[in-house]
């Protein structure tokens, strides 16, 4: 697809680059990331939740079946260490590119206390302890660990490089350091945290002690942010037409869906494709959950197509559940 903003960069939907066994399916792709030799793990909630592909497709190996209460985010450190978010099951844990199991931050199975009936973000009553449903994590240069603990938390929560907590900070709400459902996560090259807080539409940005620094609007319920190697953001945003929590409306009638949008280090939108129109289509989306660009510059989105209304026929069964954006050109 063709940059609308006339920058030179441009990136080519590949809806069907995942080569997977006969007979192996994946329901929905909830999270995608990728290691230093550019294989892509799709930590997906199928029967065999975490796929590794090569850079072409290829398919890899799997690892994790039985492990994982439901999949939810996917984050590969630097040592090329896999940390795999199970929301249902309250729990991070990090893993060998293998699949040996390293670490556990979180009980399993026992959400903390903060007086959440659900799932639903509206049921909280007082940010709380890790983890009640956490969403996704990043990681400092240091190796420190950044989680948000989003649908039945409002916090993100700091730990160090062994799993001690070491800090928290957020509440339910809507202002400055307020959070409705933080939900993706990123550091960027200067150590300032960049939080998906999704239900708020917008992004905010924290120092690494957890102190407020700035927000950025023009978003639509952002699931995820990445950075590219030159500093470029990259928001999956899922928009107003999927996963709309009961008893919400869009703001407006002819309100965006799901869509990705790239912004330079200084905040300026540089390219934006989807919203939804077709969500079927390659290269527009129906639910963006998740978001990673490799070494090479080309992108990966997950979708969580059958819980974010697929399973109640707004999209068709084979709708997309990962597609992968060729890159063209440089920002």
């Amino acid at each position: 697809m063709k940059n609308p903003l006339g920058s030179e960069v441009s990136f080519e939907a590949d809806e069907r680059w995942a080569k997977l066994p006969p007979g192996w399916s994946w329901t929905e792709v909830a999270a995608v990331a990728t290691d230093s030799r550019d294989r892509v793990f799709v930590f997906n909630r199928g029967e065999h939740p975490v796929m590794v592909f090569n850079r072409d497709g290829s398919f890899v190996t799997s690892w994790g079946e039985g492990v994982f209460a439901r999949a939810h985010g996917i984050t590969i450190g630097p040592d090329d260490a896999v940390y795999c978010t199970d929301d249902l099951d309250h729990t991070v844990r990090k893993f060998t590119p293998d699949g040996t199991l390293l670490m556990t931050l979180g009980t399993s199975g026992r959400p903390s206390e903060t007086g959440a009936t659900s799932i639903d973000f509206r049921t909280i009553r007082h940010a709380g302890p890790p983890f009640y449903f956490p969403t996704n994590v990043a990681l400092s240069a240091a190796g420190e660990i950044y989680v948000t603990d989003g649908y039945g938390n409002a916090r993100v929560h700091k730990f160090s490089p062994d799993g001690r907590l070491l800090l928290s900070w957020g509440e339910p709400g809507t202002g400055p350091g307020q959070f409705r459902v933080p939900h993706g996560i990123a550091v960027d090259r200067h150590g300032t945290v960049f939080v998906a807080d999704r239900e708020n539409s917008r992004i905010q940005l924290f120092s690494a002690d957890g102190k407020f620094l700035d927000e950025r609007p023009d978003i639509a319920r952002p699931c995820q942010v990445a950075f590219d190697a030159a500093g470029n953001l990259f928001v999956a945003e899922l928009g107003y037409r999927a996963g709309m929590w009961p008893g919400t409306l869009p703001p407006s009638p002819n309100a965006t869906g799901g869509r990705v949008s790239v912004f330079d280090s200084r905040g300026e939108l540089l390219t934006r494709w989807g919203g939804g129109d077709n969500p079927t289509a390659p290269g527009d989306f129906f639910a963006p959950h998740d978001i990673c660009i490799d070494s090479h510059g080309d992108v990966y989105v997950a979708e969580v197509v059958m819980s974010a209304g697929g399973n109640r026929g707004l999209v068709a069964p084979d709708c997309h559940s990962l597609q992968k954006f060729n890159r063209r050109g440089s920002m």
